[in-house]
């Protein structure tokens, strides 16, 4: 049995030693450690996924067609559905589109099979309100100002990604919907009237919106910051750069269709490729990866493979295992839609 390659962390020889400390620094959109230190109009998580200070969205380059439907959307005020597969630069369009116009941290509403349409809107606390006022009812002491809190029922409400989008503002917030496909059958028909209209109601503020001051509450944004909802409705005045993406499982009902700017991204080229490497890894893992990515754009000819792969395999093949670089790199793109 031939001894193992320098590069192993685990060696498999059931004898215990320090080899964790030998781990070299982590991939940049693995790199948990400097979320907590945000660019300025960011967030950790975001900067961590566009691979840190060099950010792809700087990068982004995007194609003739591709800048004109974004166009399009930006001049109609319409939300633009991104399709393509996976690892074609549809969440990077929203980054970019942010980035170039000075638009702010981008929104990212994710999307799963259970999400709903009132997880973008907003979340109210019952739970905590319906405490609060029992502690309050029930202290024969109870501090009066702790009194009022409990009966404010803003302090309750946080407004998710799609609210926050669709708040006053001068400037419009960019909202990325991100794979859209994956939610239950009926989140797309919810999503019709508030993107048509740019307006939402708070049922828990509308029904005292006449006994408070003004007329208004405040509650927080998906940003953490206090803003005013006036009658318990939020109605937008710059409607939102809307970004829906999806990996083209499953066809949308036309009433959805008709009301957004469609655009289809084709398979990244050897550029786009090699700008995406550039932006994560730097110019040299961009350049000493070359072969790999002209090797994986001629198998995603014929079979399925996500750029989150490529990443991975130029990031471990250029840090570890210089020796079985091919080997390693195949064994770490695999086809997506191979038969199980």
């Amino acid at each position: 049995m031939s001894e193992p390659s320098e590069w192993l962390i685990y060696r498999g020889a059931g004898e215990p030693h320090e080899g964790i400390d030998q781990l070299p620094p982590p991939p940049p959109w693995r790199d948990f450690a400097s979320r907590g230190a945000p660019e300025p109009d960011g967030d950790g998580s975001a900067d961590r996924r566009l691979g840190g200070h060099r950010h792809i969205a700087e990068l982004h380059r995007p194609g003739a067609e591709e800048l004109e439907m974004i166009n399009a959307a930006l001049y109609l005020r319409r939300p633009l559905l991104v399709t393509g597969t996976p690892g074609a630069g549809k969440s990077t369009l929203a980054h970019s589109v942010a980035h170039e116009l000075g638009l702010g941290r981008v929104l990212r509403w994710p999307i799963v099979s259970r999400t709903t349409l009132l997880d973008g809107l907003y979340h109210y606390d019952a739970i905590a309100r319906l405490q609060d006022v029992q502690i309050a009812a029930h202290s024969a002491a109870a501090d009066p100002d702790g009194a009022r809190a409990a009966d404010d029922v803003g302090s309750y409400i946080r407004l998710g990604p799609l609210g926050t989008a669709l708040l006053p503002a001068d400037r419009p917030r960019v909202l990325l919907i991100d794979e859209l496909d994956k939610s239950d059958i009926d989140l797309p028909n919810d999503l019709l009237n508030v993107l048509e209209e740019g307006e939402f109601g708070i049922p828990e503020l509308e029904r005292i919106a006449d006994r408070l001051p003004d007329g208004e509450a405040q509650v927080l944004d998906d940003d953490g910051n206090k803003v005013k909802v006036r009658g318990g409705r939020v109605q937008c005045t710059s409607f939102p750069f809307v970004v829906l993406t999806s990996n083209g499982e499953r066809d949308f009902p036309a009433p959805l269709m008709r009301r957004c700017i469609h655009l289809e991204l084709g398979r990244p080229d050897h550029q786009r490729l090699a700008t995406f490497v550039r932006a994560h890894l730097g110019d040299e893992a961009a350049r000493s990866g070359d072969d790999l990515i002209a090797h994986f754009l001629e198998r995603s000819r014929s079979e399925l493979l996500a750029t989150d792969q490529l990443l991975n395999a130029i990031y471990l093949t250029d840090a570890a295992a210089p020796a079985g670089r091919d080997r390693l790199a195949d064994l770490l793109i695999q086809r997506l839609d191979r038969p199980r």
